[in-house]
């Protein structure tokens, strides 16, 4: 368990992305609810301004007489005085209506604001109209503009609580987004400490859901696998150098100074020479190797792929090893695959892979043995299978053969320097091809795989 210190969470991106959307919805929802607001104040506005129109004009046709009996009654009934109308002479003095005073304001058929003072001293907003009549008279009409106020009000209002609410939910939002981020990325820096540390088994945490962090803690764990894998060939090819090339050096040096020693003849010295010569030959094979084997690994020589018949390459090499075979007596058979699409690689280390494979199922196989190699052909990709009826390889030693310069107990006095499984390791690394050793039963299946590419 990580412990988040508050200070910690602003400075996450998570936290940052929440304030920028924050920032965002904020925006959006002031202009959404602002053009709300706008629209409707100009439509009730709108509906109160047609409303005196018609009102004025109503009025306006009556005759003088009428007209004053039509505003007295009006009156009458409009006891809460909702729409007051008033009339008044040309000097502005009034003659009827609830209105007792003449608005400051003398633009006619105008509609405008006016804040009523009755006579109980209660201020009311009016939204009104002047006209100037036939005979001189002015005609006010006029409604009561407090609900549109009380209702813009409420919208303020609305908008200002809903604000505050977004504010107050994105800013708790974006603090738990900010802390969970910060948890899970104080996990992966203490993995990735401990990696630093020189724990190269640990791997960075996942969460199975495939976001971007995980993307990336899956690359960098596939880094870490090969790392390892490195790490461990690199303290093992050191351990199995000054294990297996201790032998034959021991072979030379001591061969050397018995001949430093000893009186012996120009035939002796002779022999001398040559067994240093072989040993020295041996131990130089062994280094291109090994040499090789870095070569393959080195990524650069993706750049060379080409499409690759494997059926070809196989045949190649059964070709290259039948004569090998029927020295002892092997029945070496090879059995193509028709259709096999061709692949992307490179055809020499192709080769160079199946006759390690082939040289290692001749050399361990009994006389009069069977060796058959095969290419097939499936739902789960290309694969070229090597497999022989010789003693085959304990399955706690299949993952370690294919180490450089390992080699089994079974196999310690058989010609060899331990590096043809790994070059064909290598091989199978570089063209993302899955490498495994299995039982023939008996002896042993070596089955080099490719993967199809996803559509």
């Amino acid at each position: 368990m990580y412990s988040v210190r508050l200070s910690d969470i602003p400075r996450t991106i998570s936290f940052r992305t929440g304030l920028m959307f924050l920032g965002l919805f904020l925006f959006s929802f002031l202009a959404l609810f602002g053009y709300i607001y706008w629209q409707t104040t100009v439509y009730l506005r709108a509906e109160a301004d047609a409303a005196l129109h018609r009102q004025a004009d109503n009025r306006s046709r009556l005759s003088s007489v009428d007209r004053l009996q039509e505003i007295l009654v009006h009156n009458r009934q409009d006891a809460d005085q909702r729409t007051p109308h008033s009339l008044f002479d040309a000097e502005g003095n009034h003659l009827a209506g609830a209105v007792k005073q003449l608005p400051d304001t003398k633009v006619f058929d105008r509609p405008s604001d006016y804040n009523w003072h009755k006579a109980d001293d209660r201020h009311r907003p009016l939204r009104f109209m002047l006209h100037r009549l036939d005979d001189g008279n002015i005609l006010m009409v006029a409604q009561d503009a407090h609900d549109i106020h009380e209702f813009n009000e409420l919208l303020v209002r609305a908008m200002i609580s809903g604000g505050v609410l977004l504010l107050l939910v994105g800013l708790v939002g974006s603090i738990a987004l900010g802390y969970f981020a910060r948890r899970r990325l104080d996990s992966l820096s203490h993995s990735i400490s401990e990696i630093v540390k020189g724990d190269l088994s640990r791997r960075l945490p996942t969460r199975g859901n495939n976001d971007d962090v995980d993307r990336i803690a899956m690359v960098v764990n596939g880094m870490l696998d090969e790392l390892e894998r490195l790490m461990s060939e690199v303290k093992g090819v050191c351990d199995d150098i000054a294990h297996d090339l201790r032998t034959p050096l021991t072979r030379l040096m001591a061969g050397l100074e018995r001949a430093q020693r000893r009186g012996v003849t120009a035939d002796d010295y002779a022999r001398t020479i040559d067994a240093a010569l072989s040993e020295a030959g041996a131990l130089l094979s062994t280094f291109r190797a090994l040499l090789r084997i870095s070569e393959i690994e080195d990524s650069a020589r993706r750049s060379h792929f080409a499409p690759v018949d494997l059926n070809l390459v196989a045949a190649d090499a059964a070709e290259l090893f039948e004569p090998l075979a029927e020295e002892r007596g092997i029945s070496l058979t090879y059995a193509p695959s028709p259709n096999t699409p061709m692949i992307s690689g490179d055809a020499q280390l192709l080769f160079d892979a199946t006759c390690n494979l082939l040289d290692n199922a001749i050399k361990f196989s009994p006389d009069q043995g069977a060796v058959h190699l095969s290419i097939s052909d499936g739902p789960e990709g290309v694969s070229l299978h090597v497999s022989d009826n010789g003693p085959g390889i304990a399955e706690a030693e299949r993952e370690a053969v294919l180490r450089r310069l390992y080699r089994a107990e079974a196999s310690r006095h058989t010609p060899g320097n331990g590096l043809g499984l790994s070059m064909v390791a290598a091989v199978a690394r570089l063209h993302d091809m899955s490498l495994r050793i299995g039982d023939a039963q008996p002896g042993c299946l070596v089955e080099l795989r490719l993967r199809p590419a996803r559509g």
